[in-house]
């Protein structure tokens, strides 16, 4: 048999083949940058410049940065505040939309509105959603005589943060919503029959047979969206550029500000990589707990 004639015959050899493509994309468009980026934290480089090494000197001056401690505050409130919302709403819709409602359909086409927009354009409508003069809410309001001045609300430093927490809620419930549903349609069924049989209320229906069975797919679409979330850039930048007085600034977007702004690539790029432990423990959290049987089987260990 020719060499050619057993490469064709091997199921690893192929494997490899058709994983080459992507092990390429790959390195060219995420190896590559992270090992520059990493590099460049470990030096003083400016736009146009190469710079020099000069080890954990813009980790030190980062840690005692008060801007950057208050970006770090930043993004772990927005994250987590973010993200519970997203959940229970998700949670809601996915819930309500696999029950047998007239439209349910349309809804399900409509409820992925939001997120197929392109973030720029939701970030825009948000801005004036959002601006002091000519706020819809604020006009809302005055009309309806609950208030008598126009709220600013990307004036003052806790507005803005929750109207930038609103608005990426608004632009991530659906892709929780649909793939929470998506975990619904899987379950059988029957579960639910012989829970009703045994005489299971709706909660304890919830609580003992959806929850279970739907936990790992919650595992799933919980970490991608924390992972969005803590990595945000285009809802910030657009909306409030991480003003008022850096109270809406984002690791993400300190970063840029440093890097292509301000011109130091070294510090733009240490902000940038201090972000990786924090990604790397939210995806370890959920590899971890996906191995659990109890995840897996709906069940306790044995």
């Amino acid at each position: 048999m020719t060499l050619l004639a057993r490469f064709q015959n091997s199921r690893n050899a192929l494997g490899v083949m058709f994983m080459l493509p992507a092990a390429l994309l790959l390195l060219v468009f995420l190896t590559y940058p992270l090992g520059l980026g990493t590099y460049l934290g470990f030096t003083d480089a400016k736009v146009g410049r190469p710079g020099q090494w000069i080890g954990l000197e813009n980790y030190e001056y980062l840690w005692g940065d008060a801007v950057t401690r208050l970006a770090l505050f930043n993004t772990l409130f927005y994250t987590f505040v973010a993200s519970v919302f997203k959940f229970f709403l998700g949670l809601w819709l996915a819930i309500l939309l696999n029950k047998n409602i007239r439209f349910k359909t349309f809804f399900r086409a409509v409820i992925l509105l939001p997120y197929i927009v392109p973030t720029a354009l939701s970030a825009i409508a948000f801005w004036w959603i959002y601006d002091s003069q000519f706020s819809i809410i604020s006009w809302a309001l005055v009309k309806m005589g609950l208030i008598d001045t126009y709220i600013d609300f990307l004036g003052s430093p806790w507005n803005a943060r929750i109207a930038v927490i609103i608005a990426n809620v608004w632009r991530g419930v659906p892709f929780v919503a649909i793939t929470l549903l998506a975990g619904l349609q899987t379950i059988s069924p029957s579960y639910y029959e012989a829970s009703a049989i045994d005489g299971a209320t709706p909660w304890q229906q919830f609580r003992h047979v959806t929850l279970p069975l739907l936990t790992p797919i919650i595992a799933v679409v919980m970490t991608f969206s924390v992972l969005f979330t803590f990595t945000d850039f285009q809802l910030i930048y657009v909306i409030t550029r991480g003003g008022p007085l850096n109270a809406t600034h984002l690791m993400a977007t300190l970063s840029f500000q440093r890097a292509i702004s301000g011109g130091a690539l070294g510090e733009g790029a240490a902000i940038a990589i201090a972000m990786v432990p924090f990604l790397l423990a939210c995806v370890m959290f959920s590899f971890f707990g996906l191995q659990r049987r109890a995840w897996q089987q709906g069940g306790s260990d044995k």
